[in-house]
């Protein structure tokens, strides 16, 4: 594909459709996952999720002109940096799937777009209003009721998942970014060939061996979230940050049904509150946003 067709262009509608595929796939691709880690550790289940979600997307890049074209970029830095902060971000959310429930697990990820407001005031010296710092007031307010601060185990299942969600909200600044020159393959490729170099001198100690019922299992879960990654490189690459974010949220009924079908877990009544608080500051956040650009459209008008 050639510099041009990387650029990033305005399809919004394919983009929401294309978040919404992937926002279905994540989901159950992590619920093989939680069910895996009950018999696998968690460097071994990181690993061979990298190994078989790599196979599919390496060999896409040969109908698009090949692995070396694919991969070859003028931007190893930002590369660089990306992919250590995707680790982090990755593993976290790996040992938090291992502890903690899907719902909670997803509830508490949805703190992204406050940590964008964060990050966006500290790293990248934006001007934030009174209103979004309420927001994000009332959006902690919300993380603190669904913690139900009291189990050891639900705290740090928390704890990772919070500190993955700062993290992911800055690797989707920086995935963002890349979009605008490199391949959306390399951009997905590049994480998983971390992941194994990261993950593989563990494997010597925690190594399990399984049964081709499991790696027939593993290689389904690497298809669906080679898939997913896929689409959500593309998503950002069609629509704005802004115009994807309401469509988080319907990650929330799929991870409660399959905790539910799965588990038979049901979400108590402070994870639902603090779900709905989370969400309602995150919509507020969008709205004040899309008044803040119409104000300046008028005004440059």
């Amino acid at each position: 594909m050639s510099n041009a067709a990387r650029t990033l262009q305005n399809k919004p509608v394919l983009g929401v459709m294309l978040m919404i595929l992937s926002l279905a796939i994540y989901p159950l691709a992590d619920a093989f996952f939680k069910h895996l880690m009950g018999t696998y550790s968690v460097h071994q289940t990181s690993f061979l999720r990298a190994f078989t979600r790599l196979i599919p997307l390496l060999i896409a890049t040969f109908f698009h002109g090949g692995p070396l074209q694919i991969l070859r970029t003028q931007h190893p830095r930002s590369h660089l940096i990306r992919l250590a902060v995707n680790l982090c971000y990755t593993l976290s959310f790996m040992y938090a799937f291992s502890i903690g429930s899907l719902t909670v697990v997803y509830t508490l990820s949805y703190t992204s777009p406050l940590f964008m407001i964060i990050l966006s005031a500290i790293v990248l010296k934006e001007s934030v209003g009174k209103e979004r710092w309420f927001a994000v007031g009332i959006g902690m307010i919300g993380v603190i009721i669904a913690m139900r601060p009291g189990s050891n185990m639900l705290e740090m299942a928390a704890v990772l998942v919070l500190i993955g969600t700062l993290l992911g909200a800055l690797n989707k600044i920086l995935m963002r970014r890349l979009a605008a020159t490199e391949h959306s393959l390399a951009i997905a490729i590049y994480p998983n060939l971390v992941m194994m170099a990261i993950t593989l001198p563990f494997l010597f100690a925690t190594w399990q061996s399984m049964p081709w019922e499991h790696w027939a299992l593993f290689g389904f879960v690497g298809l669906l979230t080679a898939i997913g990654q896929y689409a959500i490189t593309q998503a950002l690459r069609f629509a704005q940050g802004s115009i994807l974010a309401p469509v988080d949220y319907s990650s929330f009924i799929w991870v409660v049904s399959l905790d539910f079908l799965w588990w038979h877990q049901v979400p108590d009544s402070s994870t639902l509150i603090g779900a709905a608080i989370i969400i309602a500051s995150n919509f507020y956040i969008l709205y004040r946003a899309r008044q803040e650009t119409k104000s300046r459209e008028n005004l440059s008008v």
